[in-house]
């Protein structure tokens, strides 16, 4: 028993210093208000709006390695990779199956959320050229990190949002074209 007023004695004092240290912060800082104020202090992200590259011309592909799980051909057009300040690398996509049947599309990662966008599609318009129909349901979405195929998830982890890399172009380009970050 005695031990036990004690322990509750011992109690009420810490809890009595944690009241006082409190205040000393200031008001808005007090137990329960830190999450609230944290966020308003903080920018919100924005976007920067994509504008959508020219038509991939085949002499600025580059054929980026894909697990063992596809056998399809991801190529990313050199000429669109950007890298913008808001923190998203954007590039044209063509996945290619082993028929030749191309599928294109101008995408973009958001490295800090792990988030991808589909910005927009392309069509074959004739040699070299594509004709872009923007995705009007364009939204961010979780990169599926487990998705067995998925080539977001190798450019997200391997090429151009790793933890070691500069996000500019010039480093994006030399990683795609050497393998991604674990070839060297």
């Amino acid at each position: 028993m005695r031990y036990l007023v004690l322990f509750l004695l011992a109690s009420i004092s810490i809890q009595a210093q944690a009241d006082s240290q409190a205040t000393v912060w200031g008001d808005s800082y007090k137990q329960g208000n830190f999450e609230s104020d944290f966020e308003e202090n903080t920018k919100t992200w924005q976007e920067i709006e994509a504008q959508l590259p020219p038509a991939p011309k085949a002499g600025n592909l580059i054929e980026v390695k894909l697990d063992a799980s596809t056998r399809n051909t991801l190529l990313i057009d050199a000429a669109s990779l950007s890298a913008g300040d808001d923190g998203v690398v954007r590039y044209t996509a063509i996945i290619r199956s082993p028929s030749g049947a191309e599928t294109v599309s101008f995408e973009g990662l958001r490295c800090v959320t792990g988030e991808r966008k589909l910005y927009a599609f392309g069509r074959a318009g004739g040699k070299d050229a594509t004709a872009w129909s923007r995705n009007r349901n364009a939204k961010w979405e979780p990169i599926q990190a487990r998705l067995a195929g998925g080539y977001h998830r190798e450019l997200f982890f391997h090429y151009l949002c790793t933890v070691n890399t500069r996000h500019d172009v010039p480093t994006l380009l030399r990683l795609l074209k050497s393998g991604g970050i674990y070839a060297q």
